[in-house]
């Protein structure tokens, strides 16, 4: 279930053990249902006009309401949260489209402003296994983007691989630490010592992993070659 969370505030690298500010700072925290933000506000928008109305929005109402230029966008952000499990739909009607009824995997406002610290490991790039990054830099994030009190890192995105995700070069990825990932999960995978960030599909004998960007195949490698580093459960981006 998704658990995501607005945290408006300063975090910082610190370096040597002096820190530098950053803000402000959007923060999601998310498991295997993640939302765009673009998701997001098609989401509320939907249950808005549902409470005002009585009933959903057609495709083109929504398509007015975006601004978008083709029906093709819509369809696309429709599909992709019936298969996060936020819409069902009722083939064959206009208006067929219904909010799952425990939606409250939406985005809610925090002011919390406890923090905690964490290794800032560098770059997700190619060539280096995780435990060999260099530095001892530590960055601060809201505890809420945390899975308890195990351990966790953080990693600054390179590439775009996952931008359909809302994930974009120069984010930065918070990693639950573990060694196992369930399929469908967002993990940070060691192959041949080179690190990269998708979704994890085990097939057999191989694994599939799953980009979010029409543009770049998905990775089919033998379960014996790769190693999981850690699960994503939180997104910072600085604006």
């Amino acid at each position: 279930m998704l658990a995501a969370l607005w945290a408006m505030g300063a975090w910082g690298i610190r370096m040597g053990g002096l820190g530098v500010a950053l803000r402000p700072v959007c923060a999601y925290a998310f498991g295997m249902s993640f939302l765009t933000a673009r998701q997001k506000e098609i989401l509320d928008f939907i249950g808005d006009f549902q409470r005002r109305c009585g009933f959903t929005p057609t495709h083109r109402e929504i398509r007015d309401h975006f601004s978008y230029s083709s029906y093709g966008t819509v369809h696309k952000h429709l599909r992709l949260l019936r298969e996060k499990g936020y819409l069902q739909r009722t083939r064959h009607q206009k208006r067929g489209h219904q909010l799952v009824a425990a939606t409250g995997h939406q985005l809610v406002a925090s002011t919390s402003s406890e923090l905690r610290e964490l290794p800032f490991l560098g770059r997700i790039a190619a060539g280096q296994p995780i435990e060999a990054l260099p530095g001892d830099e530590t960055l601060e994030v809201p505890s809420h983007l945390l899975r308890g009190a195990s351990d966790h890192y953080v990693l600054r995105v390179a590439g775009e691989s996952m931008i359909e995700e809302g994930i974009h070069d120069g984010d930065l990825v918070i990693v639950h630490r573990r060694d196992v990932a369930r399929a469908g999960e967002m993990v940070v995978a060691l192959i041949d010592g080179e690190a990269t960030l998708k979704r994890f599909f085990p097939e057999g004998p191989m694994v599939r992993l799953q980009p979010a960007n029409a543009r770049i195949k998905p990775l089919l490698v033998a379960a014996e070659r790769l190693r999981v580093q850690g699960v994503v459960v939180g997104l910072m981006r600085r604006f």
